[in-house]
C-alpha cells in the first residue's frame, strides 16, 4: 500500500498515511485530530548523465565509438 504525505490546514503538521490508491484523496485528519489536511504533491529529484556525462571510452570500449556507439559514453 502506498504512503501518502498530508499537510494540516489547521496547524499545519505535514504527516504521512498508508491507504489504498482508490483512497489516496480521500478527506484526512491530522495526528492532532483537526479535519481538512490535504495530500502533497510528491517531489523527485534526480542527477545524472544529463547534467554530467560519461568520460568517452568509460564504457570499456578500447577506442570511443568502436562500441557501435550503442552506449551514451562513446
Amino acid at each position: 500500500m502506498p504512503v501518502y504525505e498530508f499537510r494540516c490546514s489547521t496547524c499545519h503538521a505535514v504527516f504521512d498515511e498508508r491507504r489504498p490508491m482508490a483512497e489516496a484523496d480521500a478527506p484526512a485528519s491530522c495526528p492532532d485530530g483537526h479535519l481538512g489536511a490535504r495530500r502533497l504533491l510528491p517531489v523527485f529529484a534526480t542527477t545524472g548523465l544529463a547534467a554530467d556525462p560519461a568520460p568517452p571510452g568509460s564504457c570499456g570500449a578500447p577506442v570511443a565509438g568502436s562500441c557501435g556507439s550503442s552506449c551514451a559514453c562513446c
